[in-house]
């Protein structure tokens, strides 16, 4: 009998640090072999009410006429949210800074506190903060939009084509595992998968099932990949 040990990875884990640290211990297309994906959450941009802003556009013209007053918050340089602001300055041509905090919830705490005025970060954390009018969220960075706030525009009918960023949890083996073990898995996971029993769950954590080929796992890796890189690297992050 052959035992495989697989691990769960979310996007951020395997494919942001790699990218920016020299010795990240793997790399995430040659230290692996992805046999699905599980799920994906989306991105919200969201903004304090006081920011006198209704949509993405609205946000753009007022950073224009007001540059590098409009700060947005992350948990720290190089994390997801960090990055997805800094594509959005870059695509809207607007001067917005950047403030990193230790951590996410220190983030959101200064954000909920006016401090700074915008941010981007999960569905599942600001959900609640938006349902209860804390914060305003002007979109979605998912390619659809999403049922739990089935109004709010995506980013790209908001005026940014391709402008996608979803947080995604995948099941990967050990590099050079056997093709028909990865076969079985992969398998036996979309049967998983498709049961409404486990997409009620993922619902509960705004995620929604994905499943798939280990080749579209294989190809979302690489679009990630070629997605951050150009922007770290004009970021000027250097890998530590």
């Amino acid at each position: 009998m052959t035992v495989t040990r697989c691990s769960i990875r979310a996007r951020a884990d395997s494919c942001l640090p790699p990218i920016l640290q020299k010795n990240a211990g793997y790399d995430p297309l040659a230290s692996y072999d992805p046999i699905v994906l599980v799920a994906q959450s989306s991105n919200l941009m969201v903004v304090h009410p006081s920011l006198p802003v209704n949509s993405v556009q609205e946000l753009v013209a007022y950073a224009k006429a007001n540059p590098g007053k409009v700060n947005f918050s992350s948990g720290g340089i190089g994390v997801l949210p960090h990055l997805i602001g800094e594509w959005f300055k870059s695509a809207a041509s607007i001067d917005i800074v950047h403030v990193p905090y230790r951590g996410g919830g220190p983030s959101i705490n200064d954000l909920l506190a006016g401090q700074v005025q915008m941010t981007f970060e999960g569905t599942s954390v600001l959900l609640p903060l938006i349902r209860s009018g804390t914060l305003r969220a002007l979109a979605t960075t998912s390619a659809t939009r999403i049922a739990e706030l089935p109004n709010l525009p995506t980013m790209i009918e908001s005026g940014f084509p391709g402008f996608v960023s979803t947080s995604w949890t995948g099941l990967l083996a050990p590099a050079r595992t056997p093709g028909e073990v990865i076969d079985r898995l992969n398998t036996q996971m979309n049967e998983g998968l498709r049961s409404a029993e486990l997409e009620s769950a993922l619902a509960k954590l705004s995620n929604q099932p994905l499943g798939g080929t280990p080749h579209d796992f294989t190809q979302l890796i690489k679009s990630d990949i070629g997605k951050w890189a150009p922007i770290v690297k004009g970021l000027g992050l250097k890998p530590d």
